[in-house]
């Protein structure tokens, strides 16, 4: 092949092309093109339609209880839609689903990703407590681990401090007082149980310590008396359980006899 005819091919080459793509455009219609030949722009391609109908779809299964299914549509949005209106949306609704689920851990994961992510989203406040509450949930029987309930307290005070004057802010004050109540309630259990094994100087502190920590707690007239006796060196003779009727049964082996 000479240079001639090589570079008479070149030259028709680009009108050739030009003349498949516009057959293309022609017998195939603009709705059966392939992705990378739709020149349509967005004004003529609504994109979001799909997230929106997952959006939707989401939602009538989270209103009535549905929250795995629901949780499967709002992560398909994240997965395929990850930056259409209703992602937002679908972040905080995939926290909500995983909470009501019981998987704590995971819903504080995602409603803390919300809150990094959307710092000014009016939702916040709300995200705010939801992530004290799942510590809230995971508090347990007073001999237990009482960690759910310390970062519940400094959670909820974070919400007040930021929201005085939400509506969870107001919420966040009664759960704090509960998450209080729990906390005296496993300090006036480990009392007990030095009572019961004679460690009477260790229940004195740990009275002394329910007194000027929990003094609003409704265990603390009972703590008094306690602590009156021991100070006197005459602690009661009655059976532990007898001194235990307003808290939860424990489960120390200890405390069973």
């Amino acid at each position: 092949m000479n240079c001639k005819t090589h570079t008479l091919r070149q030259h028709l080459s680009f009108p050739l092309t030009g003349i498949l793509l516009a057959g293309l455009l022609v017998l195939g219609g603009c709705n059966n093109l392939p992705a990378f030949l739709d020149f349509r722009t967005g004004a003529d391609i609504d994109v979001e339609a799909p997230a929106r109908t997952l959006a939707a779809q989401g939602m009538d299964d989270y209103n009535v209880g549905k929250y795995f299914s629901a949780l499967e549509y709002f992560d398909e949005i994240l997965d395929r839609y990850p930056f259409s209106a209703e992602a937002t949306l679908a972040e905080l609704k995939a926290a909500d689903c995983n909470y009501f689920m019981e998987r704590y851990v995971e819903a504080f994961t995602l409603y803390k990703q919300f809150e990094e992510r959307h710092p000014t989203n009016e939702a916040i406040p709300y995200v705010m407590y939801q992530k004290a509450m799942t510590h809230y949930k995971r508090m347990d029987r007073v001999d237990r681990d009482t960690t759910g309930a310390i970062e519940a307290i400094k959670l909820f005070d974070q919400l007040q401090r930021a929201y005085p004057d939400s509506p969870y802010a107001t919420e966040a004050v009664v759960r704090m007082k509960e998450a209080n109540e729990f906390l005296a309630d496993h300090e006036y259990a480990v009392v007990q149980f030095y009572v019961r094994t004679e460690k009477y100087s260790q229940a004195e502190k740990r009275l002394n310590y329910i007194l000027a920590m929990y003094p609003e707690t409704k265990i603390v007239p009972q703590a008094k008396v306690l602590l009156a006796q021991l100070q006197e060196g005459n602690p009661p003779d009655a059976g532990i359980k007898e001194w235990l009727p307003s808290l939860p049964k424990i489960g120390w082996p200890e405390l069973e006899e």
